[in-house]
């Protein structure tokens, strides 16, 4: 079992979306492409499309606000920035960060299995 931390989450959740994101995710388990080939740990070497499954399943499954999946969607599969998004919806900036956190912080409790607790990160994904 991996244990997803934020870092995890945002980075895979441009796939939700998108299919062909895929393709352009480096798996963080893999050694950078200058380096002399080693050995490969068989038991991580196929996790990227294991947190693939995963992260559509917690999007369709987690327990998120409207405004949590709308800050969620606009930020990760349309790359709008703070200030776009916080005028879209006629909130502050602040408001839309906030959203953003909750909503990240939710899918990864989910994906690891925990309740989320507002505000308080577990040990498993604290950076």
């Amino acid at each position: 079992m991996s244990a997803y931390d934020r870092r995890l989450v945002e980075h895979l959740l441009p796939a939700v979306w998108d299919a062909e994101t895929a393709y352009g995710i480096r798996n963080p388990q893999a050694p950078d492409a200058d380096m002399p080939k080693g050995t490969v740990d068989p038991r991580t070497a196929g996790m990227l499309f294991a947190h693939l499954a995963d992260i559509r399943q917690a999007w369709v499954t987690c327990d998120l606000s409207l405004g949590e999946r709308r800050a969620l969607f606009l930020r990760y599969a349309l790359d709008w920035p703070d200030k776009l998004i916080a005028a879209r919806d006629a909130i502050t900036d602040r408001a839309v960060r906030y959203r953003l956190e909750r909503g990240v912080g939710k899918l990864a409790a989910w994906l690891n299995g925990v309740d989320y607790v507002d505000g308080y990160e577990s040990l498993v994904g604290a950076d």
